[in-house]
């Protein structure tokens, strides 16, 4: 069994690619297996354990329990913030949770996807290949377009696929 260093956790952080704003899924994903990696993100899902009323005496397990989710969501808050160009992390850098981090980017980005689903088609349609260019080369690039339809999960059927890369083959 092989254990994990929390200096191999953090150069698995450094290699993440910051997010700039675009293509948020594909983002939001890798920051949520590296979350799970070094099991942070359950702060995002669970909710933060409740504080004792004043009437109830709350065992020493509740208070290390609350202590621990406070500390590892300001952990977390901090690996999605760190995961971020300086201009995005200065817009958020005051929202107060992970949850609510992850919330306001996922209202903020999956919007702009559904425009970049849309950016994504267009250019697989548009896209010409040209004399100048290896056609493996322009053929890695058609298919680079094609694996993001699967992540935004876009459907295309085959026969359409094959017929546009023929018509973009270029003319010699």
């Amino acid at each position: 069994m092989a254990f994990v260093t929390l200096k191999d956790m953090g150069s698995n952080f450094h290699r993440l690619e910051r997010f700039d704003g675009g293509d948020f899924v594909r983002w939001q994903r890798k920051m949520h297996f590296l979350l799970v990696t070094v099991k942070e993100y359950y702060v995002i899902v669970n909710p933060r354990p409740l504080e004792p009323s004043e009437s109830e005496e709350e065992s020493v397990a509740k208070t290390r329990e609350r202590l621990r989710w406070d500390q590892d969501d300001e952990i977390c808050r901090g690996h999605i913030l760190n995961g971020m160009f300086n201009t995005l992390f200065d817009a958020y850098y005051t929202v107060k949770t992970a949850k609510e981090l992850w919330n306001q980017l996922e209202r903020r980005y999956i919007t702009e996807d559904a425009t970049s689903k849309r950016f994504i088609v267009c250019k697989f349609f548009d896209y010409k290949m040209v004399d100048g260019r290896s056609v493996m080369e322009q053929f890695n690039e058609i298919k680079s377009i094609l694996d993001r339809y699967s992540q935004h999960k876009l459907a295309l059927d085959e026969f359409i696929v094959v017929t546009s890369i023929i018509d973009k083959l270029p003319p010699s």
